[in-house]
């Protein structure tokens, strides 16, 4: 039976202190979101922001030629809007849903009076925004110095970081636009850590089969990413239990040998 939807699916929803939380809780929309849906178009007022529960979404920068390449993708520890907040309104890159599934959403003007309180919610989201540049850079650092191996290993961890199952409804001409390289990369690197017992692919799916395969395959970018995002929202406490967050230190471990 899936579990029923909640704002408490969100790690940044589930952080609020009640008061804050209650606040906002009769203006949150729960809202369907499908494959390739578009949230937001380059140069485009935000109208709203998302709080993905169960989908993620994929911040990417469409090239004049159609190419594409993603900057960073916002699962259930975070929010798609940050614009809003920063004092932009707008911004040139687009967001697009990368895994299909919901999210709650907030009319911008509801989220920037929650900011200017200058409460809890402010200081989680000027956290996460620190994070989620950090994984921006991360990701444009991974794609110029380290292997279409690496990259796609990086990229899968850290959407199995996100969802509840290890299989992943995901074509190879997606994985190559998110990561901005050729098609038949991305076929040569999945084929790779297939041989390898790792993945199981099949046209439109993957199915992880070793997590700790693909930790070990993959570059340092990942664990920065991930190390970053903890250790800003480490002391975080929530109203009631959510879903656990990937611990490094078992992933640095085995990176250590």
């Amino acid at each position: 039976m899936p579990s029923p939807h909640s704002p408490n699916q969100n790690h940044l929803l589930a952080a609020l202190p009640t008061a804050e939380f209650e606040r906002l809780a009769g203006h949150l929309e729960l809202v369907p979101l499908p494959l390739g849906e578009m949230l937001y178009e380059p140069g485009g007022q935000l109208q709203y922001a998302y709080f993905p529960t169960t989908s993620i979404v994929s911040l990417h920068y469409v090239m004049e030629s159609g190419a594409s390449a993603e900057s960073a993708g916002v699962g259930n520890e975070g929010v798609v809007g940050v614009s809003l907040f920063m004092g932009g309104d707008t911004t040139p890159s687009s967001a697009v849903v990368q895994t299909a599934g919901h999210a709650y959403r907030l009319a911008a003007r509801l989220l920037k009076e929650e900011f200017n309180r200058a409460g809890l919610m402010q200081r989680l989201l000027l956290r996460y925004t620190q994070a989620l540049i950090t994984q921006m850079t991360q990701s444009a650092a991974c794609n110029r110095h380290h292997s279409v191996e690496q990259q796609l290993c990086r990229w899968l961890l850290l959407t199995l970081d996100r969802v509840s199952s290890r299989e992943l409804i995901m074509t190879q001409e997606l994985v190559a636009s998110m990561l901005g390289v050729r098609r038949e990369g991305i076929t040569e690197a999945a084929g790779k850590l297939q041989q390898a017992g790792f993945i199981r692919y099949r046209r439109g799916h993957i199915e992880v089969l070793q997590r700790t395969g693909l930790e070990l395959r993959t570059c340092e970018c990942y664990a920065v990413v991930k190390k970053e995002l903890d250790r800003l929202l480490s002391d975080v406490q929530y109203r009631q239990e959510i879903a656990p967050v990937v611990k490094l230190s078992s992933i640095n471990n085995r990176l250590a040998r």
